[in-house]
Formats: structure tokens, C-alpha cells, sequence
């Protein structure tokens, strides 16, 4: 990597700005939406600079010499950090950056992914949050929760964040992981391709613990499983666990 990303808390915290223009006013509307604020060169508090001039070089070598950390527009070579393009949906913040190298790609790539992300997505992460509590009681080891969540999440899943309505869904998916301990589901193949499954199947796919598997079952259907997924052959002595078992015959 050419940089770190990182995600800094700034609510209530001062940042230098400095310059005139449409640039500085960009700078400024960016810090302000932070939660921060936009003070002059000599505020003691002060721990990141941006700078808008057209000569930045002096002001650029005295802040960084006073320790803070420097962006200077359209000079990537004189920025200690660079911003990236942001997309926003509540809680959900999503940075596309190319340190410095091309703000314009970084843009594009960035509106794309906003034609893709439903506005729900935030009310997605916020339900998921308040929840914490029940999904911890409901799965108490870590592993077990992760593996829940990455199943409910997945493409297809319960709460696939692609889907807009997955936000509404979140209270459905916890009163129904419970039913669905111990449950066990038969899957029969209609061909060798994954891509003929149904969105249930792969969705049982994503969420088996185990896996009773029938002989010659084709590799690309199995990868559509979890890969820390149990896997034992069907007709064994294995008996199903207190998850999701998934039984795969062929048609």
C-alpha cells in the first residue's frame, strides 16, 4: 500500500485552513461536515492543516515543522495525507482514494458505487448495531457470531446490504436464526453448474455449518459453502450439529 487509510474522529477537534477560494471553501465545507473546526495557522490545538495557496511551500514547511500533519491541494508531492472521494450512508462511510494520483478516477469509482449501494444501507448498519446485544446472547462465541453475520450478509443472504430492503429484515433474521438451530435441509442438484442453484440454495450453501455430502459432488458447488464449513460424505455416522446442516445429493 502507498498509504494507510484511516478513519480519524475530529467531532469538535480544530483544524488549520488556510487560502481563499473555491478550494479553501471545499476544504472548509469538508471539515465542518467532519464535526470539526476551521481555525487560523497559530491555534495551538490544531493536528491536521490544509492548505489552499498558490506558493505553499513556506506555510506547508512551518506546520509540518510544528508537528501537524499537511494536505496541500493539487500538490500530492508536498501532502502528508491525501482525501479521498466519500460516499456516505449513515454510519457507512466508504473511501476511494489513489493517494494523490488521480482525484478524477477516484471520483468515477466513486459514483459508481453509489448508483450500486441502496440509500438503506445506513439504516442496514444502524439496525445491525442496535442488536448487538441480541446477537450476542443469540451467539455467544465469536466465531459463531462472525460466521452468522457473514452468512446473513452475504450475496443472496437474509440481509444481503445490496438489497434495499434488508434493513427491514433484521429482526426476522434474529427471531428466525433461532429457529433454525439444529435444522437440517436436503438440497438436490439439478446439474454441475452452482450457477443453477436457486438464491435459497445458495443461501443454505452460505449458511450450512455442516455438510452431509453425496459422492462426486462437483467442486464449484461446494466452494458456494463456507470454507470453515464441517464437511463429512452422506450415509457416515456424522449427526447433525445444533446449526444449519445442509444434506447435497445429486437429482
Amino acid at each position: 500500500m502507498h498509504s494507510l487509510p484511516l478513519f480519524l474522529r475530529l467531532t469538535g477537534q480544530s483544524v488549520v485552513l488556510l487560502g481563499e477560494g473555491e478550494a479553501a471553501a471545499a476544504k472548509r465545507r469538508l471539515i465542518e461536515r467532519a464535526g470539526a473546526r476551521a481555525v487560523r495557522e497559530d491555534d495551538p490545538a490544531a493536528r491536521l492543516a490544509f492548505i489552499a495557496l498558490d506558493d505553499p511551500e513556506d506555510a506547508a514547511a512551518r506546520l509540518r515543522a510544528r508537528g501537524l500533519l499537511v494536505n496541500v491541494v493539487d500538490r500530492p508531492e508536498l501532502c502528508d495525507f491525501t482525501v479521498p472521494s466519500l460516499l456516505e450512508r449513515g454510519p457507512v462511510l466508504i473511501a476511494v482514494g489513489t493517494g494523490g494520483v488521480s482525484a478524477g478516477l477516484a471520483k468515477a469509482l466513486r459514483l459508481r458505487l453509489e448508483a450500486l449501494l441502496p440509500a438503506s444501507l445506513g439504516a442496514l448498519a444502524e439496525a445491525l448495531g442496535a442488536a448487538r446485544g441480541r446477537l450476542r446472547a443469540r451467539w455467544s462465541d465469536a466465531g459463531e457470531r462472525r460466521r452468522a453475520l457473514d452468512a446473513a450478509l452475504t450475496q443472496g443472504g437474509m440481509l444481503d446490504p445490496l438489497d434495499a430492503d434488508s434493513a427491514g429484515r433484521v429482526e426476522q433474521w434474529l427471531d428466525g436464526a433461532a429457529d433454525r438451530a439444529g435444522q437440517v435441509v436436503e438440497l438436490r442438484l439439478r446439474s454441475d453448474d452452482p450457477d443453477d442453484l436457486t438464491l435459497r440454495e445458495a443461501r443454505w450453501l452460505g449458511q450450512a455449518d455442516l455438510l452431509l455430502v453425496d459422492d462426486a459432488i462437483p467442486p464449484a458447488v461446494l466452494a458456494r459453502a463456507r470454507a470453515d464449513a464441517a464437511r463429512h460424505p452422506l450415509g457416515g455416522a456424522v449427526q447433525p450439529g445444533s446449526g444449519l446442516t445442509v444434506i447435497i445429493r445429486r437429482g
